[in-house]
């Protein structure tokens, strides 16, 4: 039985991988609207998970209707991002320009990467399949750390779109090791920072939208310990088929710098970029899973319940931040 559903699967798969690049760009937005409307009717716990997320992060600012309209656009964009993934065998270091815009403050800062290598990081926002892509095509090859899919001939087609740009993806098996490696030969790495995470040595507890909540901080140690710059920035989604790409800070941090403090500082500026277009996070996603239990007057998201993780994640909270823990 499995081997009879992986097979339809891939097939699947290769079918949109072939087929996708040759669709007229506006067919591919039209797409990604109907397939991200349906994925919102039929997903009611992610729906769910979407709409609490909102009320936690913003409170009173939208009413329920607009948190709907918010949650149902992430769901395009979200869409959108994986379809662009298969239409983007159509990108080349000669066409990308068409379709991206892109805003760096400080180009000597992209220089002084290319010499030296780099950390790049984004948030679950926008496009951050294709942004990652972009600076391949710029002549910045990555190595990208992407989870395998239980289906192996699935895993490879993602790899090979991934690649497209000359990027270098690896599995999570013994990732650090393989990112300092590539690092110490003045390469780069492309992380995505805002997954939630085990509380433990390997993670940090930061402020996110007024929430605790508990992320990897993988990033701020391989520039520590390299040092290296972390380049952050994200990448929108325009209404036209195209996006709009921006390099926020470029933060340097030094060895003896508290890595709780630069995870804060570089996810500050993803938060920032979520509050002025909230459409283009991954709403869906549960990202405050642990719950440091005790602040009475902190909205709860619903899905989070008081554990040993939890405890552990007020270990990480510095202790003139710490709530009172409740059982």
């Amino acid at each position: 039985m499995k081997k009879l559903r992986y097979f339809f699967e891939t097939a699947l798969i290769e079918s949109t991988a072939g087929l996708l690049p040759w669709l007229p760009r506006r067919f591919i937005l039209a797409l990604a609207r109907g397939i991200g409307f349906v994925a919102y009717l039929a997903d009611a716990r992610g729906r769910k998970t979407a709409l609490d997320n909102l009320r936690c992060a913003f409170g009173d600012r939208y009413t329920p209707a607009e948190r709907a309209r918010i949650t149902r656009k992430s769901y395009q964009v979200f869409a959108r991002t994986f379809l662009d993934l298969f239409w983007s065998s159509r990108l080349t270091a000669d066409t990308w320009q068409q379709y991206f815009t892109i805003h760096l403050p400080k180009p000597e800062d992209e220089e002084r990467a290319r010499q030296t290598g780099g950390v790049w990081v984004t948030p679950h926002f926008g496009n951050f399949e294709l942004v990652s892509m972009v600076w391949g095509f710029r002549g910045f090859k990555f190595t990208v750390v992407a989870q395998n899919f239980k289906n192996p001939t699935i895993t490879r087609v993602f790899k090979r779109l991934r690649q497209h740009s000359g990027h270098d993806v690896i599995p999570q098996e013994n990732a650090m090791l393989k990112l300092m490696k590539a690092l110490k030969r003045q390469g780069h790495a492309g992380l995505l920072t805002d997954l939630n995470i085990t509380p433990g040595r390997a993670a940090a507890a930061i402020q996110c939208f007024g929430l605790w909540t508990c992320v990897p901080t993988l990033h701020v140690e391989l520039a520590k310990r390299l040092g290296l710059s972390i380049m952050t920035g994200v990448c929108r989604p325009l209404d036209d088929g195209r996006y709009e790409v921006d390099i926020f800070e470029v933060i340097q941090p030094k060895p003896g710098d508290d890595t709780r403090e630069v995870t804060q500082r570089v996810w500050n500026h993803f938060e920032q970029a979520i509050r002025e277009h909230p459409e283009c996070w991954l709403w869906m996603y549960k990202h405050w899973r642990y719950n440091p239990a005790g602040s009475a007057d902190a909205p709860d998201p619903g899905y989070p319940n008081y554990s040993a993780y939890s405890a552990r994640l007020i270990e990480l909270i510095p202790a003139d931040q710490r709530p009172s823990a409740s059982t």
